[in-house]
């Protein structure tokens, strides 16, 4: 189980480190790395020890050594999910090739945001009920999961990219103009993140779970609804930034 966490994690952190290098410089692509680190165990941390902004829970040793109460995998997760949700929220509003400046200083971290959102909008039953990752103490409406865990993710994130965008507004160089193909392998990597989705399977000969609040979910039920997330939003996404991509010119 470990193994397979790795997997949903470090292919999309180590794409983060060389692809954001590219655009950023590493000092930059570094410091989008700490900001993740450090707000997102921030505030997962917090989560775990007062139940605010995601609800109660705790995390299980599935996903290995912890930072105080979080896994250092799900930090790492911000890093290269985060990135790849950053890029498609470049690309969707348009501002790959400009410095950050304006209304676009906001517009874009709340796009990204809900961008990222929809990667844990698809992945949480599964990793929370068929896993065993994490546990939510009073289970929730969305296959024991609660509502309030999406707009703590939301605002997690979302304090993430605008930290990032008001540190890149502040950068005294100038963005380098990046060819098409290094924009659309990030939009191909979110794509193939949300296939990855669809080939998720259940613990072999459990037709139901139930959450930590006694309630009985249906495994087919929790795999479908990742599907059709991963299909009809992160699919939605991909094809959007897709078709924003500029004429090929290299």
């Amino acid at each position: 189980m470990l193994a397979m966490v790795a997997l949903h994690v470090l292919p999309p952190l180590l794409f983060a480190l060389i692809h954001g290098a590219q655009r950023y410089r590493p000092g930059g692509i570094l410091v989008f790395l700490a900001m993740c680190l450090v707000i997102g165990n921030l505030f997962e941390n917090l989560g775990v020890l007062t139940g605010f902004p995601y609800g109660r829970y705790h995390f299980t040793a599935v996903m290995g050594p912890k930072l105080f109460q979080v896994p250092i995998l799900l930090g790492l997760a911000y890093i290269g999910m985060g990135y790849l949700s950053w890029t498609l929220g470049l690309v969707l509003t348009g501002d790959r090739d400009f410095r950050l400046r304006g209304s676009r200083l906001v517009t874009l971290p709340l796009i990204a945001a809900f961008v990222m959102v929809a990667w844990d909008l698809s992945m949480d039953p599964f990793w929370s009920n068929l896993a065993h990752s994490w546990t939510w103490h009073d289970g929730g409406a969305y296959f024991g999961v609660p509502v309030g865990n999406f707009f703590g993710w939301y605002l997690t994130v979302y304090l993430i990219y605008q930290s990032f965008a008001l540190y890149l507004s502040r950068r005294s160089d100038v963005p380098p103009l990046m060819p098409s193909s290094h924009w659309r392998i990030a939009v191909l990597f979110y794509g193939v993140s949300a296939l990855g989705n669809l080939f998720a399977a259940g613990p072999p000969g459990v037709a139901e779970v139930s959450d930590a609040a006694g309630v009985h979910w249906k495994v087919s039920a929790i795999l479908g609804a990742s599907a059709l997330i991963s299909i009809f939003v992160m699919g939605a996404f991909t094809l959007l930034a897709w078709v924003r991509m500029p004429p090929r010119q290299d």
